[in-house]
């Protein structure tokens, strides 16, 4: 089941959602709009001839990162990573992340296949953001990008993201291979 907005709104007083800078104008009925961050990271196509994520061969990143009020173009057929402004979580709710109808119908993916934030995952979520359209969208730090919603599971988790000692912020830093 998910949370209504004005139970988003409760769990967050009650601190058992976080969101940083909550706004509560981006509650949505039964979500949270977030923001898009300042950095991307994009891919070095000439680093790496193929893919093999068994072998772990990776093509390399470079990081760019966009000033407030400035502008990211992402074009057509083109991934990126990007990163949200908000940080997020909770110990207690399932996090689902979601795209924006009004961008979706430009074209704009935000997430191929990462949209589920575990218990005790608190983080900068990055976006895995595509292009599917056939002419360039520009993209600004802090609009809003996409969307979370959160759902009630069936019991306490036996054990959560932070208890499998993962890492308790996003894994941004290990992509960047420089920044522009």
């Amino acid at each position: 089941m998910y949370l209504a907005d004005k139970d988003i709104l409760g769990q967050v007083k009650a601190g058992n959602i976080t969101i940083s800078d909550f706004d509560e104008t981006r509650l949505q009925p039964a979500s949270y709009d977030i923001l898009l961050g300042n950095a991307f990271q994009i891919v070095r196509d000439e680093t790496a001839a193929f893919v093999d994520p068994v072998k772990k061969i990776y093509p390399e990143m470079r990081e760019v990162v966009v000033a407030d009020g400035d502008e990211f173009v992402l074009h057509p057929g083109q991934t990126v990573l990007g990163v949200s402004k908000d940080n997020f979580g909770s110990d207690d709710f399932l996090v689902h992340l979601s795209g924006k109808s009004s961008l979706a119908r430009v074209g704009l993916v935000v997430h191929n296949t990462a949209g589920i934030i575990n218990p005790g995952h608190f983080l900068h979520i990055t976006f895995e953001l595509f292009n599917a359209g056939k002419i360039p969208i520009i993209l600004r730090p802090g609009m809003e990008i996409a969307q979370i919603l959160f759902s009630e599971l069936t019991s306490k988790t036996e054990r959560n993201y932070k208890d499998q000692g993962r890492f308790n912020d996003d894994n941004w830093n290990h992509f960047a291979d420089k920044k522009e």
